[in-house]
C-alpha cells in the first residue's frame, strides 16, 4: 500500500525504493561513522603500550578508554531522539561531525593515555549522535514494515566499515607510522562525513509527522508522555522492552571484548598487528554482511528465535577463543561470533519498534541505545577489573560468554514473537 500526504507541492511517501537516494546517502553516513570508530579498534589497544604511554599489563586502564566512549555514547543516545525533534535530524547530524573534528589532531599529538581517553569521549558524542540521526532518519523513509530491512542494511553498513577500518588502519600504521596513519584516515572519514551531512542529506522530520499521522487515522492514540515516563517503561514495567534493553546491554560485552582485549590477546599469542586487525576484520564484515540477510528474514519468521540463537551463538565462540590456538581456528571462531552479532543485533532493534508505539518510537528506540551502548561502560569495567586482578587477558572471555548464554536465556522466557 502506497502511502501519501500532501504538504503544499510535495507529496511524501514512505518506502525505500521511491526514497531510494536519500536512503543511500544516509546509508553512506553510517558507513562514515562506522569507519570513525573503527579506526581506534586494533591499533590503539594494540599499540597502547609502545605508541600511547600505558604501562605494561595495566588492563584496568586499558579498558577505561571504552568505559567512558559507552558512558558517553549511551547518555547521547538517551537524548538524540529528543533533541532532533526540538531541532531536526539533519542540523543534529551535523552536530555528531563538528565534536568529532578535534579527534584527528588528538591522535596525532596524544603525549599520553588520557588524551586517547578524551578523543574517545568525542567519539562517543560523535557515535551517539551522528549514527542515531541516520538509522532514525532511514527508518522515517521506511514503510512501517521494513523496519527488520532498515535495521539490517543499516548495521550491514556501519559494521561491515568498523571491521574494515580495524585492518585499513593497521596498514596504515605500517605505512605511516601509529599517530601519523591514524591522523590521515580520521580526517579524511570526518571531513568527507560532515560535507555529505551539510551538503546531501535532507531533513526527514515531515515522513516521521507522516507515520504519527498515519497511526492516528488507524486508531492507534496513545498519551504523551515524558522522557521519564518512556524511561520508567521501557527499563523495568514493560517486560518486553526490560528484556530486549537487558540482551541490548550485555551484547555490547562482546563487542567490548573484540575491541579491548582481542587486539591484545592476539599480539601476545605472537601475531602481527595486521594479522590481528584481519581476524577482527573477518568478525565486522561477517556481522555486517550476514545482516542483509538476518534483517529481513525476521521480517517473515520472527526476531525472537534469531536474537536468542544469535546471543547463544556469540556465548559460545567468545568461550571458544582462549580454549584454542592458530590463525585459522580463531578466523573461524571469529566469524561464528560475528554471525551471532548479525543474528541478534539488528533484530534487537528492529524489536523495540515491534512494541513502540510510533509517536514513541524515536525515545523509545533512544532509550534502548541507552542501555545497548552503557553494556560498553559495564563490560569494559567488568573486563578490565578482572583481567587486572587476574592477570590473565583470558578471565575476560569466560566473563563474556556465560553472560551471553544467560542473557539468551532471559530473552527465551520473557518476550513473544514479532514480525
Amino acid at each position: 500500500m502506497t502511502h501519501r500526504v500532501h504538504p503544499s507541492e510535495n507529496i511524501l511517501i514512505h518506502g525505500i525504493s521511491v526514497n531510494k537516494h536519500q536512503f543511500l546517502l544516509q546509508l553512506l553516513q553510517i558507513f562514515l561513522v562506522g569507519l570513525t570508530i573503527g579506526m581506534i579498534r586494533v591499533v590503539v589497544p594494540g599499540l597502547a603500550e609502545s605508541e600511547f604511554g600505558l604501562a605494561n599489563k595495566a588492563f584496568f586502564l586499558l579498558a577505561s578508554f571504552v568505559v567512558v566512549f559507552g558512558v558517553i555514547k549511551a547518555v547521547m543516545n538517551l537524548y538524540a531522539g529528543k533533541l532532533s525533534e526540538q531541532y531536526g535530524r539533519k542540523t543534529v547530524l551535523i552536530w555528531g561531525w563538528l565534536v568529532a573534528l578535534p579527534v584527528p589532531f588528538i591522535l596525532l599529538y596524544a603525549p599520553s593515555w588520557n588524551w586517547i581517553i578524551f578523543a574517545t569521549i568525542l567519539l562517543g558524542f560523535n557515535q551517539g549522535l551522528a549514527w542515531s540521526m541516520a538509522l532514525n532518519s532511514k527508518l522515517d523513509l521506511a514503510k512501517s514494515t521494513q523496519k527488520g530491512l532498515v535495521n539490517g542494511v543499516n548495521e550491514f553498513s556501519g559494521y561491515a566499515a568498523v571491521g574494515v577500518a580495524g585492518l585499513v588502519t593497521a596498514y596504515f600504521v605500517e605505512w605511516f607510522g601509529a599517530k601519523e596513519g591514524l591522523f590521515i584516515f580520521s580526517l579524511g572519514v570526518i571531513l568527507l562525513g560532515l560535507v555529505l551531512a551539510k551538503w546531501t542529506i535532507k531533513e526527514t522530520l515531515p515522513w516521521a509527522e507522516l507515520h504519527h499521522q498515519m497511526a492516528s487515522q488507524n486508531g492507534e492514540v496513545h498519551s504523551e508522555k515524558s522522557l521519564t515516563q518512556l524511561f520508567k517503561m521501557a527499563s523495568w514495567e514493560n517486560g518486553s522492552l526490560v528484556a530486549i534493553n537487558q540482551a541490548g546491554l550485555i551484547e555490547k560485552f562482546t563487542d567490548a571484548i573484540v575491541w579491548i582485549f582481542l587486539p591484545v590477546y592476539f599480539l601476545s599469542q605472537g601475531l602481527s598487528l595486521i594479522e590481528a586487525g584481519a581476524i577482527v576484520a573477518i568478525y565486522g564484515v561477517v556481522w555486517g554482511g550476514s545482516q542483509l540477510v538476518t534483517g529481513p528474514l525476521s521480517d517473515k519468521i520472527g526476531r525472537k528465535g534469531l536474537i536468542v540463537w544469535g546471543m547463544w551463538l556469540c556465548g559460545l565462540g567468545v568461550l571458544s577463543i582462549p580454549m584454542t590456538q592458530g590463525v585459522t581456528l580463531w578466523s573461524i571462531e571469529a566469524a561464528v561470533i560475528g554471525l551471532g552479532m548479525a543474528m541478534l543485533y539488528p533484530n534487537l532493534g528492529a524489536a523495540v519498534g515491534d512494541f513502540a508505539p510510533a509517536p514513541h518510537r524515536a525515545s523509545l528506540i533512544g532509550i534502548y541505545r541507552f542501555w545497548r551502548d552503557s553494556g560498553y561502560a559495564f563490560g569494559a569495567l567488568a573486563m578490565g577489573i578482572l583481567a587486572q586482578w587476574s592477570q590473565d587477558l583470558s578471565t575476560p572471555f569466560w566473563l563474556v560468554g556465560i553472560a551471553m548464554l544467560l542473557s539468551g536465556v532471559w530473552v527465551q522466557v520473557k518476550i513473544t514473537n514479532q514480525r
